[in-house]
């Protein structure tokens, strides 16, 4: 019998208020939620407000099979939700809103106990907006004796370079698009470069893989041995609303598995291709099915 890895998601859990309704999402959200479905055990690590919105939150988490008891609860905050209109080719705009739960995550001795029995870690750049989350999931990860994936997920202005490098420190993955590679080597005093080239240099920081993912045109994965480049698969797109975190949930999936890169590539631009054909990022479907459709992509 496989092992079943214990996968966190570490930051904001929120409401995407997309054109057709609302998607439970938010980045660490949607990646346990895949990390679920591929047979791990996903929880996510976050907090929404004591509303109608953070009830609904709660029971669809259950719908989805997932852990509920890591969320915390915040009696004067709201739960976090976001405006999200579609472009002409499925890229996603985001508004937004602050001051919300997941801005106050909270250290406590649960918290501490799930860090140290992780498996993987994930968490990026947004829930570290303010400092209070920001101390808190430092703290996560300093506790955690498994591995840190740093999904970058620049999101409005909501980010910095002492952020970036902080974070990509303690970072045993790094994950990242083209758009965000340019402005974390902007912010960082880096000079821009050969691909391959610029993201050996990251791996000086301390990771030791990291990932640069080209939308359709697939990826980049980059270790102190190799680097291995994929062309993607053509789809035809709903929307790309949690199709990277996909990425990186099946990423995590391979690498924990002790897979080569090829593979792990393979199966990350699979999941993330498929998700981009979903509404929204926590699509629901059967674990059967799900394997039937990852195969059918070429």
């Amino acid at each position: 019998m496989k092992k079943r890895f214990i996968v966190v998601g570490l930051g904001e859990v929120l409401w995407d208020v997309l054109p057709g309704g609302k998607q439970l999402g938010g980045a660490p959200t949607n990646f346990a939620f895949i990390s679920t479905l591929l047979g791990n055990r996903g929880i996510v690590a976050s907090r929404v407000g004591c509303d109608a919105l953070g009830h609904e939150a709660v029971e669809r988490l259950k719908i989805l099979g997932m852990e509920v008891s890591s969320l915390q609860r915040d009696r004067s905050r709201p739960t976090g939700t976001v405006r999200v209109r579609v472009g002409r080719h499925g890229q996603p705009r985001f508004t937004i809103h602050e001051d919300v739960a997941w801005d106050f995550l909270s250290w406590n001795s649960s918290w501490k106990k799930l860090a140290r029995e992780a498996d993987a870690v994930c968490f990026g750049t947004l829930a570290q907006r303010l400092p209070r989350s920001r101390a808190t999931i430092n703290q996560f990860l300093r506790n955690t004796r498994g591995i840190r994936v740093f999904d970058i997920n620049l999101r409005q202005n909501f980010y910095s370079a002492e952020v970036l490098r902080e974070s990509l420190r303690m970072a045993t993955i790094v994950k990242m698009n083209d758009g965000e590679l340019r402005i974390l080597l902007k912010l960082l005093d880096l000079e821009p470069g050969e691909a391959k080239l610029t993201a050996r240099r990251l791996l000086d920081f301390g990771p030791k893989l990291v990932c640069v993912t080209h939308g359709a045109k697939g990826s980049l994965l980059v270790s102190k041995r190799a680097a291995v480049e994929h062309a993607g698969f053509s789809v035809r797109v709903v929307d790309t609303v949690g199709s990277g975190d996909a990425f990186t949930a099946a990423l995590v999936h391979e690498y924990l598995r002790g897979a080569s890169l090829e593979k792990m590539s393979d199966a990350a631009n699979r999941m993330g291709s498929w998700v981009a054909t979903q509404a929204g990022g926590t699509p629901i479907v059967a674990k059967q099915e799900l394997r039937s459709r990852l195969a059918e992509l070429q």
